[in-house]
């Protein structure tokens, strides 16, 4: 270990042994580990979204000491854990880099979609996976977004095609959006095949390890236009496949249409699809608002040793101010006691359901936007000037917006719901 804890770079990590679930042991390691990681992202953070250059040294970190493969059963060899651990592990490293923390949430969304009994992945694949996950710190994603398709989760059939061959499928098409693409091993692909009655749903492509840094793989082409108000490390460019060829096996998960619900749900694994969006909805409410508690541990110490001229004390002292940040904290303490709640209820095989996830989502993200926007009100032009961090945590959580379930359709599910309450019962 180097003088912060962390196992230096090249370093071989030997893990200790990891304790069972989310229990109190699991929690004291991670507590112990997780803060000088926290402080060695934030190190390289502003330089990263300066450039728009993906982390790839925040990633070989994080898989020398196990935390890639968190969420990877333990009889894989992975870490085993629950959505508390999960929400632990992507609170420590958003509050050091926010992209890191995206791309790393949305290998755990995946991962633990192949952790639930329910799944329909072959099982070669979902071992090939773990293993790649705990041996090499692999990471996985979901290619889902088209230029004329958009998001699938407001409906439709992807223009990407998979034709069948004599061993298998050949897969092309064009995506949107593909977060963590420099690094992605394993991509899931939102596809349609060439059938008379077609089929929809996933295929899993293969990103085979290509000189260092270099994004594009035969039949994988990467445009490297992601230049992003917020997140811009994260590499989210656009992916062009051409004429990649699968073995039958890599259509992991494909189905006639009416079996997908225009949302994307699985008609016939709706318990499954509710805890994904549960740990879905836990993960990207932890990350946005562990931006914006770095924002506010930016703020308060900024209150707290600027002293201006004219009234001779820190504007910490002054009552409006403290009114301000009594919001701010206020706004933060209902995050952490929605997050912490649903986390809990998940791992108990409880989850919320789409409605009490979205309304999560809506809730804890707009917090966090709100907390940071008051920040800049106390903040003035300092909090705007590049120099400090303070803006970059503003645009960055300006992007929860963006993420599926979308704000309209979390108040349009929860409104016709409502409605629908008051008919039923009058």
């Amino acid at each position: 270990m180097n003088a912060s804890g962390l196992a230096p770079i090249g370093a071989v990590l030997t893990l200790p042994p990891q304790p069972s679930g989310d229990g109190p042991a699991r929690h004291a390691q991670l507590d112990a580990l997780l803060p000088p990681i926290t402080r060695a992202l934030a190190e390289s953070a502003t330089a990263l979204d300066r450039d728009a250059r993906f982390p790839f040294d925040n990633f070989a970190l994080l898989h020398r000491h196990g935390l890639i493969a968190e969420v990877v059963p333990r009889a894989a060899g992975g870490g085993g854990g629950g959505l508390t651990v999960a929400r632990h592990v992507i609170g420590a490293i958003a509050k050091g880099e926010s992209a890191t923390a995206l791309v790393l949430t949305m290998t755990y969304l995946q991962h633990r979609s192949l952790v639930r009994e329910s799944t329909r992945w072959p099982e070669a694949q979902r071992r090939t996976v773990f293993e790649s996950a705990v041996r090499d710190g692999a990471l996985i994603n979901a290619l889902r977004v088209e230029p004329d398709l958009g998001t699938p989760a407001r409906g439709g059939l992807p223009s990407t095609i998979a034709r069948r061959t004599e061993t298998g499928w050949r897969l092309s098409g064009r995506k949107l959006y593909c977060t963590g693409i420099p690094a992605l091993r394993w991509l899931s692909v939102w596809a349609r095949t060439d059938e008379a009655e077609p089929r929809v749903g996933v295929f899993l492509v293969p990103r085979p390890v290509g000189p260092e840094h270099s994004p594009d793989r035969p039949g994988i082409r990467v445009v490297q236009n992601w230049d992003h108000l917020g997140l811009r490390a994260s590499a989210s460019h656009e992916v062009i496949l051409e004429d990649i060829d699968l073995p039958f096996g890599n259509a992991v998960d494909i189905r006639p249409p009416n079996e997908w619900a225009p949302a994307g749900i699985g008609q016939r694994d709706n318990d499954a699809h509710i805890e994904q969006q549960a740990w879905m909805s836990v993960l990207l409410g932890t990350l946005y608002d562990a931006v914006a508690r770095a924002g506010v541990d930016w703020l308060v110490t900024f209150l707290n040793t600027r002293v201006p001229g004219n009234l001779g004390a820190p504007l910490a002292t002054v009552p409006r101010i403290q009114e301000t940040v009594g919001e701010i904290a206020a706004l933060l303490h209902v995050n952490q006691r929605l997050l912490d709640a649903a986390a809990q209820a998940a791992d108990a095989g409880e989850p919320d359901d789409d409605i009490a996830s979205g309304a999560l989502k809506f809730t804890v993200t707009g917090n966090a936007i709100r907390a940071l926007e008051l920040a800049l009100q106390l903040s003035g032009n300092h909090g705007l000037s590049r120099n400090n961090p303070l803006e970059r945590y503003h645009r960055d959580v300006l992007c929860s917006r963006i993420h599926t379930p979308q704000n309209d359709t979390i108040l349009s599910a929860a409104g016709r719901q409502t409605l629908a309450a008051f008919r039923e019962s009058a």
